[in-house]
């Protein structure tokens, strides 16, 4: 399958808004490791020294020819320039939580902005990373639905955050614990599942060891959906057994045609299902994304209603504290009913823990940074 840029066509009805048809420079990390002998002969460049490169890129995070000193001095730069064309552009960055989140805007190629987090924890650090410019899923309560989708992006945009991330992580704190990038978080702008052949190739040279991919493991990466089925069940039989989360955020299809707009297509129990599908081939735990919307998804009864649909499942409940966007309607549930909420799920054998929000002093919700950036 092609790990390229051009956007999914195969579920025409998705497709709320037309991406843009733009192409990524070609990069080492669009290339699977069986075919950089053929990338090498595509750019004129010695095989041998793509594979240097990949070294210094997977192994060591550098993308500076400066530091590669092992490729000959006059050709370096060209070289370097044709494996790895720059493809993130940095335009800022914020930092909030006492300096362990760390939220970056980066420009692509084509002018498009896309945002990627880095958080920092006592025994992990992860990284959350967009697979769209834009959305076009069209949920009301996100920053990024509301502005629309505007392209896929290619396998080493998604992969080049990752990079980006583990490479921030290494400079600002070398030598400690955290300082290690362990997970990816496939939660920041986009539908991951609508950029199917881009986001499974990401996958892979993720999880390929060294120095054909970054070696992370398959179980500290998580992949978000609302609930492409036919693309879930796909992934079940790529054979990359990562998380699935499932962006529900609704019990009852009834409010879930309106906080996710595609259930109109997939309903509640087909999402569930097609879940249980991927739990089954993978033999993975899968999540529950469920956004607490203050009056609008927080009532005890579907609390009730989300814990019968789940008990029994290979699921757990992650309840996420909205992160509100300026000018938006929807906002966080209040604490003591968001308690309720998470008791009423306890109290009925369902596994639930709250994410700790991060973010919310620098418009951490995702899509905020980006809309701002492109209204200036």
């Amino acid at each position: 399958m092609s790990e390229t840029s051009e956007p999914d066509t195969t579920l025409p009805l998705l497709q709320f808004q037309a991406p843009r048809r733009t192409k990524a420079p070609e990069h080492l990390a669009d290339i699977e490791p069986a075919a950089r002998v053929d990338f090498a002969a595509r750019i004129g460049v010695a095989p041998l020294r793509v594979k240097q490169v990949a070294a210094h890129y997977f192994e060591r995070l550098e993308a500076d020819p400066a530091l590669m000193t092992d490729l000959p001095a006059a050709d370096r730069d060209e070289i370097v320039e044709s494996v790895l064309p720059p493809l993130l552009q940095p335009v800022q960055s914020w930092q909030c939580d006492n300096g362990d989140t760390t939220k970056q805007l980066w420009r692509l190629h084509d002018g498009s902005l896309v945002e990627s987090v880095v958080m920092r924890y006592p025994e992990r650090a992860t990284v959350c990373i967009s697979s769209q410019a834009g959305c076009g899923m069209n949920c009301p309560f996100c920053a990024t639905g509301q502005a629309g989708l505007t392209r896929n992006l290619s396998t080493a945009e998604i992969v080049d955050q990752v990079v980006s991330a583990a490479r921030l992580l290494a400079n600002d704190a070398a030598g400690l614990e955290q300082a290690r990038l362990s997970n990816v978080v496939f939660m920041g702008m986009g539908e991951p599942l609508a950029n199917f052949a881009a986001v499974t190739g990401a996958l892979r040279r993720l999880t390929q060891p060294p120095p054909e991919g970054l070696g992370l493991s398959r179980r500290s990466i998580t992949v978000s959906t609302v609930g492409l089925v036919p693309r879930m069940d796909e992934l079940a039989d790529e054979g990359i057994a990562v998380t699935l989360a499932v962006s529900l955020h609704a019990p009852d299809d009834e409010l879930r045609n309106t906080l996710v707009p595609v259930n109109t297509r997939w309903s509640v129990s087909e999402v569930l299902a097609a879940a249980d599908r991927y739990a089954h081939k993978t033999g993975r735990r899968y999540s529950i994304e469920y956004a607490l919307i203050r009056d609008i998804n927080d009532q005890p009864w579907r609390a009730d209603l989300l814990a019968k649909r789940l008990r029994g499942r290979l699921a757990h409940v992650n309840l996420i504290p909205l992160n509100p966007t300026p000018g938006s309607k929807w906002t966080a549930s209040l604490p003591d009913v968001e308690h309720e909420f998470v008791e009423r799920l306890e109290a009925q054998g369902i596994a639930v823990t709250v994410r700790d929000t991060r973010g919310r002093d620098i418009a951490g919700a995702c899509g905020q940074l980006a809309a701002a950036r492109s209204n200036v």
